[in-house]
């Protein structure tokens, strides 16, 4: 008698949701310990270079990398852990008895896709209210060689504008509004492309009245090129005509930024005349991203589907694998090229989902005929 319920029973579908959960969450935790071990004695050297880096800063830096590993392979996590789930029941001739009982491909799969979609979900608000965070303070961090980073709001680094011929790089951009300033500051005056004068800055406050009134340039060191002679000044007024808004759009990172201030930005852009295809392609991904981990229980069902005693259990599991491993690599792929505005950015970030929905649905099709 065939079961013509979406569901299966309610035993079975606990019992599979909870095979996929735990060995999802198993792959996880091994994934982020490996990677974050191999990404820390990587940088452990750097952060220890900075005067007054310790032990507390290596457990900083762990502790802003790991929701990030978390959010970028929690994906990666659902397909093993589907593999390692499915092929344990295939092994076990779970799957046969399930199907002996009426309980089609797409039932058995059922319960998994819905624990996919609360894992999607969860990864979503994780990535909004944690990820971004850590994201801008690691990199801001980083662009400050692991030295002490002011806990300003609006956090940016490493931003460089062209003013007319001059180059100007902030390394930090730091509050908002009136009161948004910049530190250390490096100006290159140039002329007709030939360097005249590099201007260290500390610090750069606006003027009253905004950027464009000019901006207060605190503890300069000025080398002219020409003379060869380095000058110091307290205090001097510069940047004239320079907008804070060019400071704060000349840089727009898709992931410092949750869904909401990334919009904002995208209309501060275009308000502006500036391209938004990067950013228009990260809004975009930051839906589609927590998806594909909807799309993993759909590419590792191969797995589940075939006679275990064929032998071509570890075959499938490769097979589904490799479908995972195929949908990465196309996602950022595509991603790529909505960043450069050769495809569309909904395109971009939506088209790997369904391509993939498609395959793994049609794999599932073939599977149970």
């Amino acid at each position: 008698m065939i079961n013509f319920n979406f569901m299966p029973s309610g035993p079975i579908a606990r019992y599979t949701v909870r095979l996929f959960v735990t060995r999802t969450l198993a792959v996880l935790v091994s994934l982020v310990m490996i990677l974050m071990t191999l990404d820390l004695l990587g940088e452990s050297g750097k952060i220890l270079a900075a005067p007054g880096n310790g032990q507390a800063q290596l457990l900083h830096y762990v502790v802003l990398r790991v929701p990030m590993l978390v959010a970028r392979f929690l994906p990666f996590s659902a397909l093993l852990g589907t593999l390692i789930a499915f092929a344990g029941l295939n092994q076990h001739s779970e799957v046969i008895a399930m199907k002996a009982a009426g309980i089609s491909a797409h039932q058995i799969l059922a319960p998994l896709i819905f624990a996919s979609i609360v894992m999607a979900g969860v990864n979503f608000v994780f990535n909004e209210t944690v990820v971004v965070n850590s994201t801008r303070a690691v990199n801001a961090w980083s662009d400050a060689d692991y030295r002490t980073v002011p806990p300003d709001s609006g956090l940016l680094s490493n931003v460089w504008i062209l003013d007319g011929d001059d180059l100007v790089r902030a390394r930090h951009v730091g509050g908002a509004g009136s009161r948004l300033h910049l530190e250390r500051v490096t100006i290159y005056e140039r002329d007709k492309g030939v360097l005249q004068r590099v201007i260290d800055v500390a610090r750069a406050d606006q003027l009253p009245g905004g950027g464009e009134q000019g901006w207060v340039l605190s503890n300069l060191s000025s080398y002219d090129s020409a003379m060869g002679v380095v000058s110091r000044s307290d205090r001097a007024i510069g940047l004239r005509g320079i907008s804070p808004l060019r400071f704060t759009l000349a840089k727009v990172e898709p992931t410092e930024q949750d869904f909401w201030q990334l919009r904002r930005s995208i209309a501060e852009l275009e308000a502006a005349g500036r391209q938004t295809d990067e950013a228009r392609s990260g809004l975009w991904h930051k839906l589609a991203a927590p998806v594909s981990t909807i799309l993993m229980p759909l590419l590792a069902a191969i797995a589940a589907f075939g006679l275990a005693r064929s032998g071509q259990v570890l075959l499938r599991a490769t097979v589904g694998m490799a479908l995972g491993f195929t949908y990465f690599v196309v996602d950022n792929f595509s991603l790529s090229m909505g960043n450069v505005g050769i495809y569309p950015p909904f395109l971009a970030a939506w088209a790997p989902v369904l391509l993939f929905f498609l395959i793994g649905e049609t794999v599932l099709i073939r599977s149970e005929e």
